[in-house]
C-alpha cells in the first residue's frame, strides 16, 4: 500500500471507525506472523496481535506522518507489546533466540499455521456434513433416529443399542439398515 493510500486510509479511520477493518485486514497476518516467530506460541501470538490492533484502533486518530509508515507503526506497537510481555514474565529470551536462529523455525511455524488452517477447514466441513445429516435424520421415524444416533453419534455397538432400546439385536440391525437407506435417499 502506497504512502498516499495509507494516508487516505488513516483519514478515513479518523472519521469512520469501521474503516479500521481495512487496516486490520491488510496488516493482521504480517503482524501476527512477526509475533508468532518471536514467541513460538500460537495462543500468545493471537493475544499480542489482538492487543496490538486494539491499541492501534484506539490511537489511530493521533497517528502523524513523521517518516514512519502505518506498517512500521503497527510493528512498533507489536514490538512494544512483545517487550512488555517479556518484561512481565519469567520467560528467558535467550533460549527463544537460540530457537529462532534455527533456520528450520520459520518453516516449522509456517507449517504449523498451514496445519491449523487445514484442521479448521476439515472441522468446518465435518460440522456442515453433520448438520446436514442431523437435519435429515430428524425427518425419519423415531425408531430409525434412535438406532442411527446411538450407533454413529454415540459409537454404541449393536449389542449395546439392543440393551438400551430393549430390542432384539436382529431388529436393531434391520432398523439400522433401513434407516441408513432412507437417509441416503434423502441426501
Amino acid at each position: 500500500m502506497s504512502p498516499e493510500q495509507q494516508s487516505q486510509l488513516i483519514e478515513q479511520c479518523r472519521t469512520d471507525p469501521a474503516a479500521f477493518g481495512e487496516v486490520f485486514d491488510h496488516w493482521y497476518k504480517p503482524v501476527f506472523g512477526y509475533v508468532m516467530r518471536r514467541t513460538a506460541d500460537y495462543d500468545l501470538s493471537k493475544d499480542i496481535a489482538a492487543e496490538t490492533f486494539l491499541k492501534a484502533f484506539l490511537k489511530i486518530g493521533n497517528f502523524k506522518w513523521r517518516g514512519i509508515s502505518l506498517s512500521a507503526w503497527l510493528f512498533r506497537i507489536a514490538t512494544n507489546e512483545l517487550n512488555q510481555y517479556y518484561r512481565n514474565s519469567k520467560y528467558k529470551p535467550q533460549s527463544l533466540q537460540q530457537l529462532l536462529e534455527d533456520p528450520q523455525m520459520e518453516k516449522l511455524l509456517r507449517h504449523q499455521a498451514d496445519d491449523e488452517k487445514e484442521i479448521m477447514e476439515n472441522e468446518l466441513r465435518a460440522y456442515n456434513d453433520y448438520d446436514l445429516i442431523r437435519k435429515n435424520l430428524l425427518k425419519l421415524d423415531v425408531k430409525y433416529q434412535e438406532v442411527i444416533a446411538l450407533r454413529y453419534f454415540e459409537q454404541k455397538t449393536n449389542g449395546e443399542i439392543s440393551q438400551i432400546l430393549d430390542k432384539n439385536e436382529g431388529t436393531v440391525k434391520s432398523l439400522l439398515s433401513r434407516g441408513l437407506e432412507k437417509l441416503r435417499n434423502m441426501l
